[in-house]
């Protein structure tokens, strides 16, 4: 499978159709479909063989978007850089790829001139920005006028399309490489699991420089759809763009909804045409999900399943299974079954395939697996198998497969000797009426070696004490799982670059000095 069919099949479905919309300016598919095989041109003239690596850094664009099939179009792989970094951090993954080409826009000029200084490697920096082109670098239009356009050059199947560097929080990052297969297997995946796929118009929200923010690119385009381009997210730019271009489609993630729900403007705006979010990164909790779908009656919810590794796709949790009452109410705490040709299991420690509703680790099997890890042959080997999966997160199927995720393995808190999963206490929390964030973390204790922690940011004009809140907690969950002390916050509690909450920042304070750190 090759992943510039999927630019060419949107040419043939929808060429005069609405392709990009950024900003001010709007292109039609035909209009991409021309520019991109210049643009594939341009790079291969600057040395981008077969294979070669193109690294982006940039906040989301029109430009940025095109890159996607214009480096692949011209032979190379994308490198997208982690706009969050520091530039040392995004030298080593440009050395670690061994980068011929970086582009930037112009929030990155000055980085990118650093990283021009400090990897030589580097034939050329091309400037993606609107400003004028700094000196020393290359116009990306420049460039597309400059050059006719080339023909395809036909990588495909097991060729490597992408590599997406993850941000652990130890160690250096990974950089995970998916190969044209993997992606286009997942595209057809989510095509087939979403309620329907004709005009479609998607508002990006993560950064293109994750997978959980690019991917949409991919299954959007062979749709023929509209990609409506926000640099950043942002509630109030969120919602205009959905009212101003009829958004229908967009991926969030549980804290983002609550976000948008919470919005004080959120009633200004007409946000009837949005009728599917795809949301992930973690489960969403039951009041919340509840509160979004009063208030956005028309949304459908579907809730997915998977990381990088596995191509961004693993299980999807249907909008049919969104209930809340009755036999099936049990399935909304689920996030859905596997998706088309993955196969999920649950391992014991020793490698035991367990049966259903017990807990152990989830692992998975499919088209859309990375095929390893940059240059880190040990660590690809920890987690690839056998031809599965090992993820990292604790969970169980149910009797009718529908996968329950409990929480990060290394993030399971162990107090006297019981297993305690985050998750589950958080999603208590959230059922408080004042809740409005909530994070928990296991922190030293002398008694039990670990406490239950919870940090949370009440809603506004709300009040609520740790006393009440854990009370509340003891009417829902077991004793020994309720949170032992609260720790209340004013400001939004820290996210990752997948707009989850970073519990390793909330926990590291407790565990400085201490011999044993979760």
């Amino acid at each position: 499978m090759q992943g510039t069919l999927l630019l060419r099949q949107a040419l043939h479905r929808n060429a005069d159709g609405v392709a990009t919309v950024c900003g001010s300016r709007q292109r039609n598919w035909r209009e991409v479909g021309r520019r991109v095989p210049r643009m594939a041109a341009a790079l291969r003239g600057l040395g981008v063989k077969d294979g070669a690596f193109v690294a982006v850094l940039s906040m989301n664009s029109d430009r940025y978007l095109e890159l996607f099939f214009a480096v692949p179009w011209a032979g190379g792989s994308i490198a997208p850089m982690n706009v969050r970094w520091a530039a040392d951090e995004n030298l080593y993954a440009l050395e670690d790829c061994h980068a011929t080409v970086l582009c930037v826009d112009d929030a990155f000029i000055d980085q990118g001139q650093q990283l021009g200084k400090n990897f030589p490697g580097l034939k050329a920096i091309i400037h993606i920005g609107d400003e004028p082109t700094p000196e020393g670098m290359l116009s990306y239009e420049d460039l597309i006028a400059a050059n006719a356009p080339m023909e395809d050059a036909d990588r495909k199947n097991g060729d490597l399309y992408a590599v997406f560097y993850t941000g652990g929080t130890t160690g250096r990052p990974k950089g995970v490489a998916l190969t044209h297969s993997a992606l286009c297997h997942a595209s057809t995946a989510w095509l087939a699991m979403l309620p329907d796929v004709e005009d479609l118009s998607f508002a990006y929200v993560g950064g293109f420089f994750h997978f959980s923010g690019s991917s949409p690119i991919h299954y959007i385009t062979m749709a023929g759809g509209t990609h409506v381009i926000l640099p950043k997210f942002e509630p109030l730019s969120m919602m205009q763009a959905i009212h101003n271009h009829k958004v229908s489609n967009a991926v969030m993630v549980p804290t983002i909804v609550n976000m948008l729900i919470s919005h004080p403007d959120f009633d200004k705006y007409d946000l009837s045409s949005l009728r599917t979010c795809v949301y992930g990164g973690s489960p969403m909790p039951e009041a919340l999900m509840a509160a979004a779908a009063a208030k956005l009656p028309g949304l459908r919810f579907y809730q997915i399943y998977g990381m990088t590794e596995t191509g961004g796709f693993a299980t999807m949790l249907r909008w049919r299974d969104h209930v809340f009452n009755g036999p099936k109410a049990e399935r909304i705490r689920s996030c859905g079954q596997p998706g088309p040709g993955v196969e999920v299991k649950i391992v014991s420690p020793e490698g035991e395939t367990l049966g259903p509703r017990q807990m152990g680790e989830i692992v998975m099997r499919s088209d859309y697996l990375m095929m390893g890890y940059m240059n880190r042959p040990e660590q690809t080997a920890e987690v690839l198998r056998d031809g599965w999966m090992y993820s990292g997160d604790a969970g169980y199927l149910d009797e009718d497969g529908y996968l329950y995720v409990a929480d990060r393995v290394k993030d399971m808190i162990v107090t006297g000797g019981e297993n305690v999963y985050s998750i589950e206490v958080e999603r208590a929390l959230f059922q408080h009426p004042a809740v409005r964030e909530a994070a928990v973390i296991g922190i030293p204790s002398k008694d039990w070696g670990e406490a239950v922690h919870a940090v949370v940011v009440l809603k506004p004009g709300m009040t609520a004490t740790g006393e009440e809140l854990i009370a509340h907690c003891r009417t829902l969950i077991g004793g020994y799982k309720c949170p032992k002390s609260v720790e209340f916050r004013s400001e939004p509690l820290p996210l990752s670059p997948k707009n989850t909450v970073m519990k390793n920042v909330l926990r590291d304070p407790y565990w400085a000095g201490q011999d044993r750190k979760i």
